[in-house]
């Protein structure tokens, strides 16, 4: 289980900031953040400091330090991100009561619901130099993204967790494995970079049509089709444009393998199974309780198991036509 942030108080906040020099006014806010907890702390001197708890339990220092490189090295190469700030040593992590953290300069930005077609160009060009960055680091302490990792140790964790209830949590047991089975062939081989993870709108801020990518703490190895989909979100006709728009000017930077593209399905079913194992850990976390009070009930698995089983038949779809075209 992984564990709580009880014992952070505001006097922790405040010092914790201050290791890096100044002086809290006293006055902070808490970010909507659920995985960590992160405020926003207002200086005597200078501009607004956000500081970042992570979650104790989740990640190594290791892999946490492998975040903050990947962000310094990505920032070097002209990709607007939030970096943390470092002490006079240089160090951007630090541990405070058994909680790792680090501290960010504040970048006021806001989301934007649609995009034109410059400000999509502009994230397909930011995307490729991440690529291309994640495609220099081999064998950082982060996680790799497979039907392994995301589908059957999900599953486990479920099931350790003894969520799955009854007769609905035999027929999730059964579409999980049922869906790992059908796509494990399609990633064998596969290509892999370290990339954002986690790259959806509401992790890329605007400040009129200059993008920011925030919050790299899912960053892991992955075929690169995994930040398009979840960059682009649906698979309409309105979608299926913008991502030619961001693919080709992606493709002025870095080579992209279209094949890939049979990946999203199943891409999308194992963000399902692993979100379901990630609440699973966290589900005596207030934070948790309040944004899903349904949780591990009857419904809660009835509606998983109709949205997986939508997912299945999506890739069998896919498969289907894949196996015709050849």
């Amino acid at each position: 289980m992984l564990s709580h942030f009880d014992h952070l108080l505001p006097e922790v906040i405040f010092e914790s900031v201050e290791k890096l020099g100044g002086r809290c006014t006293g006055r902070f806010l808490a970010l909507n953040a659920m995985e960590n907890r992160v405020y926003d702390v207002e200086m005597e001197e200078g501009p607004h400091l956000v500081v970042k708890f992570y979650r104790p339990g989740r990640w190594s220092k290791a892999t946490i330090q492998a975040e903050h490189d990947f962000l310094k090295k990505v920032e070097a190469n002209e990709v607007p991100v939030v970096v943390p700030q470092s002490d006079s040593s240089g160090q951007t992590l630090f541990e405070r009561d058994g909680i790792f953290y680090a501290v960010f300069p504040k970048r006021p930005g806001r989301l934007e619901p649609e995009l034109n077609p410059e400000q999509l160009k502009r994230l397909g060009r930011f995307l490729a130099r991440i690529h291309t960055v994640g495609d220099s680091i081999k064998g950082a302490p982060r996680g790799v993204l497979s039907p392994t990792t995301y589908g059957l140790d999900s599953l486990k964790v479920l099931q350790d967790q003894k969520v799955l209830i009854g007769n609905l949590g035999n027929i999730f047991s059964q579409l999980v494995n049922e869906i790992v089975s059908r796509i494990e062939p399609l990633f064998e081989g596969q290509e892999t970079t370290l990339l954002h993870g986690d790259c959806h709108a509401g992790n890329i801020l605007w400040r009129g049509d200059e993008p920011y990518f925030i919050d790299f703490d899912d960053m892991l190895y992955a075929p690169p089709v995994q930040d398009f989909w979840m960059m682009i979100g649906g698979d309409d006709e309105y979608a299926m444009k913008n991502r030619d728009i961001v693919i080709d000017a992606y493709l002025e930077i870095r080579d992209f393998d279209e094949r890939t593209w049979k990946l999203v399905e199943p891409l999308r079913a194992l963000r399902m199974i692993y979100f379901n194992a990630w609440i699973a850990n966290r589900k005596e976390d207030g934070a948790f309780k309040q944004a899903f009070p349904n949780f591990g009930t009857e419904q809660y698995w009835q509606q998983q198991v109709e949205n997986l089983s939508n997912q299945l038949e999506r890739i069998k779809n896919q498969l289907e036509k894949d196996h015709l075209s050849n």
